[in-house]
């Protein structure tokens, strides 16, 4: 099964403001976008660490600063599980008191719904007795809504995360199909030149369609060459340009997966973190990449040293 969680984690970070502007207007426009957003990846280690509240997904915890110049942090929650989670509520309400309580800060909980269950909606936990009650709601989004309405993502005026949202909804629909997959991420590809996104952009969405619409080696081959002669057409090589330094097999296949896993579980041991914090560092990172990261991490003193390290590269690959 593809995994779904690692290419969410990095493209949340990637276009924060476009999936806030797309998915919860009324925030978004509240949210004062010249002071950029910080991620706090430490203080939601902290508060989950010892709230084991069934399976963690895609986790993250925002700053954000308002127009009015209030802080809030922002709790976000992707569920991309195939089946319903009947816990989710429950944990929905414990990260969102413990924030609370810990750090004592305002935080809004956020919730999108990318599972296949078009009748999985849950946004409320509560629970009373004798006259005490507890009653707490949280705005959700369903991805399979833009199923239904296409229209929606296509007049989304050239928002990233429309261009994630599809990717999303191929990936689910193409499961079973890899011919109808090929198809699906030729067309992806092809409309992120059609639509007019910078060469940055197109960039950092491939790596999370690649992702998503893994294809079976022949129907992988196929694309390259599908994608390298429509390219040339456009005069246009900013993602076949990337084979020469080994991206275009990403971190899904034979040894660089292994020495991938072999790197994860080295890193959560010399740091003392969360496992689920390692995957969106090292994603879309090359083998030399990769190499390169397992000798020098050693001199790295903390998860965030290796986190800029990681970044850097890959804005340097983005301005070549």
């Amino acid at each position: 099964m593809t995994d779904y969680d690692s290419p969410w984690k990095e493209i949340l970070e990637t276009y924060f403001e476009p999936f806030m502007r797309l998915f919860f207007s009324e925030a978004h426009a509240a949210i004062d976008w010249k002071r950029p957003p910080e991620f706090l990846d430490q203080e939601l280690q902290q508060i989950t660490q010892d709230a084991e509240i069934g399976p963690r997904r895609v986790d993250k915890l925002v700053k954000v600063w308002l127009l009015n110049g209030r802080e809030a942090w922002i709790l976000i929650h992707v569920e991309v599980q195939a089946q319903k989670e009947k816990g989710f509520p429950f944990r929905m309400f414990v990260y969102h008191y413990r924030i609370l309580d810990r750090y004592n800060r305002e935080v809004v909980s956020l919730a999108i719904l990318a599972d296949e269950n078009p009748e999985w909606r849950p946004d409320q936990y509560g629970h009373g007795l004798w006259g005490c009650e507890v009653q707490f709601r949280y705005p959700v989004v369903k991805l399979l809504d833009y199923r239904k309405a296409p229209g929606l993502l296509e007049a989304a005026e050239r928002n990233p995360f429309a261009v994630v949202v599809r990717a999303h909804l191929a990936a689910m629909e193409t499961r079973k199909d890899a011919d109808r997959r090929l198809h699906s991420k030729i067309h992806l590809i092809k409309s992120l030149y059609s639509e007019g996104y910078s060469r940055h952009d197109i960039l950092n969405l491939f790596r999370f369609i690649d992702w998503m619409l893994d294809l079976p080696e022949a129907h992988q081959s196929l694309f390259w060459e599908t994608l390298k002669e429509y390219e040339e057409g456009k005069k246009m090589p900013y993602i076949t340009s990337v084979e020469r330094i080994g991206m275009e097999k990403g971190m899904e296949k034979g040894m660089e997966k292994e020495a991938v896993r072999f790197l994860s579980r080295q890193m959560v041991r010399r740091f003392q973190v969360d496992p689920d914090l390692v995957p969106p560092i090292l994603f879309g990172l090359s083998t030399e990449e990769i190499e390169e990261l397992g000798e020098r991490f050693l001199e790295a003193s903390s998860l965030d040293d290796i986190r800029a390290w990681a970044e850097e590269k890959r804005l340097a690959r983005t301005q070549q």
